[in-house]
């Protein structure tokens, strides 16, 4: 299987960016002494005080560099744990919370679903704004009490301008707190460091983290629910609420005020159990990928038998077909999608286009049927151009202009033998009479014409050609004398439709034509390049049994150059007036080649994912397709200029995300160089669907237990990578949502 492309960017996971000084008020104390001496008066203590200033209540929108699920977006989320990341990558650790380890950030993200917040029952973003002091107090300045336990800040952390700060909060139930807050150890793992850029020099080396490149991000505990629904996500403050973090903490009835220093909402649809991995993963266990009906020959099949499932197998169907004469039979039929590469079709007797449906009717004399394929693409081609009233008119345009520089060719025959340039195809446009009048004008009748007009008295002493003719025209009349013309030896007299066919049959003519009617050509050749990549063909004649093509199913097939060249051949028969309209028709066509292959999806990817990214390969290099088409909403085409061995299909990249598969596991990766985040399987191993609910706390609020009691992810993670434990970095790496990626090999 041919290998992906090398990768062209990294991301890398940092555990904490732990700050020197916390944010807080600080006083520097200086004492100095000397060795014997008595020096308490003489020497005071300097006092210096100094203040380090971090956000607390409220959250700049340029601080926020991105959230996911995005705000106001809706989708599938339920596999997702919400994320918020933060352009300054030690926000988070700013402030220590009392009696936690360094590593717990102060922020936490809390996810909530409808009917669970009493202030925003219909969870679109509600929260009570007052100012910090009350807030700190419990009580607004109106009279009114603030519900809910909310922060103890002593007074005098509080920096003067932030008394007066208007801050957002929300009000938690204290049954809901409980089940959802994450415990310490868990803040600790979901607050990590992230660092992107350009790859490394070397594997081996560690270059120092890129300061521009760090973002801190912060990660809910929380799914979002299974059945849909609206959901609004907090990044609240612990700062001050170090009690509720303390094992076995009580928390009160009326339930936890907390600040939210930033929310968003997002809706998650109705998981149906079937996601992207499912999908891609059904239509790679398709036993016969190729665009073709299904067919179970018989065990001895007959030689007629024989033949019809051979037609089959190259993508022909049976359709009914009524005869010219009125009779009713049946008739292969195969559009220009093929199961296996085409025959070359071979060109018609006496020339090398077809003019009429029946000179591509292929009669199946052995058998006594027709296949129709060829006779069908002339007849649609034929109707597509006599229903494109533009086009029609488009094509009778460059044909008159064509026909003329055929004719005014071949009277001028010295300029098919020049080089092709914008002089030779301007002389074929312009009034060559006008031109010849004029020369005769100023010739001197041995050719000299500018050296006539240059020599002056000279000129007129002799007299033009066209004077002397004049001069002699009398006499020559009273003498009864007639002259003859003489025909040009290369032009054999007047063009005749012989000597037109002839002429254009010559490279160099057909190139002086196209360039001198280019302007008329363009627009022609435009509409039949876009014939050329099927794109004006209804999907019946692609497509013409649904049996090819079920739901849930991919196909490859290739594309018949002979079909897509008998409907070109029926598009330029519109309009043929002669003999030289069917000459001139090789000028047009075959500008652009037919796509070599492609591929067919009838999915719900289509529909569901229609950012999924489809690359396809040829020996490791990828080939860029030349036309993507949808028809309705299920079903999707791309055709590719050459036969391709591999197609890959890949989720949406929608940024780095954190949850787990649609089997319900997380991918682990290694943690340790020189390969780190390389693969090493799913986990957890174990058989069965929905994996990953075994990590669940109890409940049913979809709420991860990372660090508690029972059953918890992260000591399982840490025992299948054999060591004592994680480190927040390390977490995240395992819990990266990577974008499932499907290989489909051509057959």
């Amino acid at each position: 299987m041919p290998s992906t492309p090398p990768v062209q960017h990294r991301t890398r996971f940092l555990d904490q960016r732990i700050p020197s000084l916390y944010a807080g008020k600080y006083t520097l104390t200086t004492q100095q002494s000397i060795g014997g001496v008595n020096t308490a008066d003489a020497l005071p203590d300097r006092v210096q005080r100094f203040d380090v200033r971090g956000l607390r209540f409220a959250i700049a929108g340029d601080d926020v560099h991105a959230c996911y699920p995005l705000p106001g977006s809706t989708g599938l989320y339920s596999q997702v744990l919400p994320h918020v990341t933060l352009t300054t990558p030690g926000v988070p650790w700013l402030r220590p919370l009392a009696e936690q380890e360094p590593s717990v950030p102060w922020l936490a993200l809390l996810v909530f679903r409808e009917h669970e917040l009493p202030g925003d029952p219909q969870a679109i973003g509600r929260v009570d704004a007052c100012r910090v002091r009350e807030l700190l107090a419990g009580r607004l300045d109106s009279g009114q009490t603030l519900p809910g336990c909310g922060p103890q800040i002593e007074p005098e952390w509080l920096f003067a301008d932030e008394v007066d700060l208007v801050c957002s909060t929300i009000l938690v139930p204290g049954e809901l707190f409980t089940a959802i807050a994450p415990l310490p150890e868990e803040m600790a793992a979901l607050a990590h460091v992230r660092e992107g850029g350009p790859p490394d020099a070397t594997r081996g080396a560690t270059p120092p983290p890129d300061d521009e490149e760090l973002k801190a991000v912060v990660v809910a505990n929380r799914f979002p629910d299974v059945a849909g629904g609206m959901h609004v996500a907090h990044l609240v403050s612990f700062d001050g609420h170090e009690d509720l973090l303390v094992a076995k903490a009580s928390v009160p009835a009326e339930g936890v005020r907390l600040v939210s220093l930033r929310s968003w909402v997002f809706e998650s649809e109705p998981d149906s159990g079937t996601g992207f991995g499912d999908l891609v993963h059904n239509l790679a266990a398709d036993p016969d990928p190729l665009l073709r009906l299904p067919a179970r020959a018989p065990a001895d099949p007959t030689p007629v038998q024989r033949e019809a499932l051979e037609r089959i197998a190259t993508g022909a169907t049976a359709l009914p077909q009524r005869l010219a004469s009125g009779e009713r039979t049946a008739a292969f039929y195969r559009g220009p999608l093929t199961a296996a590469p085409a025959q070359a079709l071979p060109d018609p007797v006496g020339g090398v286009r077809r003019e009429s449906g029946d000179e591509a009717l292929v009669y199946l004399e052995k058998y006594g049927v027709y296949d129709t394929g060829y006779a069908s693409a002339f007849a649609l081609g034929r109707a597509l151009a006599l229903a494109d009233p533009e086009f029609r008119t488009q094509l009778l345009a460059w044909r008159k202009a064509a026909r003329s520089a055929a004719r005014r060719l071949l009277t001028h025959p010295e300029l098919s033998g020049r080089a092709v340039t914008a002089d030779t195809a301007s002389l074929l446009r312009r009034d060559l009479a006008r031109d010849a009048f004029d020369k005769l004008l100023t010739s001197d009748g041995n050719g000299s014409g500018e050296g006539a007009r240059s020599s002056g008295e000279g000129a007129r002493s002799q007299g033009c050609k066209l004077a002397r003719a004049l001069a002699g025209a009398g006499a020559d009349v009273a003498a009864g004398r007639r002259r003859t013309p003489t025909p040009h030896a290369s032009s054999g007299g007047v063009p005749t439709a012989g000597s037109l066919h002839t002429a254009l049959a010559r490279a160099e003519v057909r190139e002086v034509i196209a360039a001198a009617t280019a302007t008329e050509m363009d627009p022609v050749t435009a509409w039949l390049d876009r014939l050329a990549v099927l794109e004006m063909i209804p999907f019946e004649h692609l497509v013409p049994d649904e049996r090819m093509l079920p739901g849930e199913s991919i196909r490859f097939f290739s594309i018949d150059p002979g079909w897509v060249r008998a409907a070109v051949d029926g598009a330029l028969s519109v309009g043929i007036g002669h003999t030289l309209d069917s000459d001139l028709n090789e000028l047009a066509r075959g500008v652009r080649p037919a796509p070599a292959c492609g591929v067919l999806l009838h999915s719900d990817l289509v529909e569901g994912w229609p950012d999924t990214l489809y690359t396809a390969f040829l020996d490791n290099r990828p080939v860029e397709p030349v036309r993507t088409a949808t028809f309705g909403t299920h079903v999707l085409m791309v055709l590719f200029p050459q036969v391709i061995d591999t197609f890959t299909a890949a989720e949406p990249p929608q940024g780095i995300h954190f949850g787990f598969g649609d089997l319900g596991t997380i991918e682990l990766r290694k943690i340790t160089r020189p390969d780190i985040g390389m693969p090493m399987g799913e986990f957890p191993d174990a058989p069965g669907d929905d994996r990953f609910s075994r990590f669940l706390r109890p409940g049913g609020h979809d709420v991860l237990n990372i660090a508690g009691t029972g059953d918890a992810l992260l000591p399982a993670l840490a025992q299948a990578h054999n060591v004592a434990e994680l480190s927040s970095a390390q977490f995240a790496l395992q819990m990266v949502k990577a974008p499932q990626l499907q290989f489909f090999v051509r057959p």
